[in-house]
């Protein structure tokens, strides 16, 4: 049985992922712990084969007030929290990053390879991307690091754009067509994903996503066939949007491109369990 400790107990992602593993009572034992105080410095870790890190700052601020709380967190807990796991036996030590280390998403074709450099736009991307480079060099034969670059995580009860779409596909009777592409990643995907990568054993950089590319237009109009209401994708609007992107900068967070090359989520074992419908019909339902 592998004993799984997670950091970050109001985590989305943690929370899904104990809910998950719950599913094999037999095989995981899962706990959880808060590093909002400095109580769990005194924590034993010596226990587990796993921590899983996900306690972090997960949304994007350009607020130059917040600059120094996002490398504390994000950057300086990360690898505080790595230091330890490996000094007490912990075997693997896996991260949570962010597509976001490769920069925001782009009005033109925009796909991710192995060749991409991270190049982040902001210090919420340049804070996961230090702490990937801060805990890597602990690696060693006997502690297993695990860095994980999603792109945008959703399902039943996430944060962020998706809510935001979700409300405009029940509520707009139109929506712009705009021909875009998106990797996503829904929740019961990732979850299984992280589930093979404990049971291999793994120690890489992963670029886990959905089997499909996503266009946020047809993305909404699915929600939309969830709650059986009828809404009209048009053109129209398209170049009142690319003068909108060029004044404030804001269309590309919902109609931006940015996509993995697909053969860098390939993995050894299928985690893609579910497929874009079945992934809306249960975040929605």
């Amino acid at each position: 049985m592998k004993k799984i400790l997670i950091t970050g107990k109001n985590s989305y992602v943690g929370r899904s992922l104990e809910n998950w593993l719950g599913n094999y009572l037999d095989r995981y034992l899962v706990e959880t712990i808060s590093l909002r105080d400095d109580s769990w410095k005194n924590k034993d870790f010596s226990g587990y084969d796993v921590v899983f890190h996900v306690a972090g700052i997960a949304h994007v601020s350009s607020d130059p007030k917040m600059e120094e709380m996002y490398y504390k967190v994000n950057r300086d807990l990360t690898i505080e929290t790595a230091k330890k796991a490996k000094s007490e036996g912990v075997k693997q030590f896996i991260f949570m990053s962010s597509i976001i280390v490769y920069g925001d998403s782009s009005s033109g074709k925009r796909v991710i390879d192995e060749n991409t450099v991270p190049t982040p736009s902001n210090f919420y991307g340049n804070s996961k991307l230090q702490a990937e480079e801060g805990i890597k060099p602990l690696e060693s034969d006997s502690y297993r690091v695990v860095i994980i670059r999603p792109p945008m995580i959703y399902g039943k009860g996430s944060k962020g754009n998706y809510p935001k779409l979700a409300k405009a596909a029940q509520r707009l009777p139109i929506f712009p067509d705009v021909d875009n592409q998106r990797s996503m990643l829904h929740i019961d995907n990732l979850c299984e994903f992280i589930r093979l990568i404990i049971d291999n054993e793994e120690s890489s950089t992963f670029f886990p996503q959905n089997r499909e590319y996503v266009k946020t237009s047809e993305m909404v109009k699915l929600i939309a066939d969830v709650y059986g209401k009828k809404i009209k994708l048009t053109k129209l609007f398209n170049p009142v949007l690319s003068v909108i992107e060029m004044k404030i900068g804001l269309v590309n967070k919902v109609f931006g491109n940015l996509v993995y090359d697909k053969s860098m989520s390939s993995y050894k074992e299928n985690y893609q369990i579910r497929d874009i419908q079945k992934t809306i019909e249960l975040t929605e339902k």
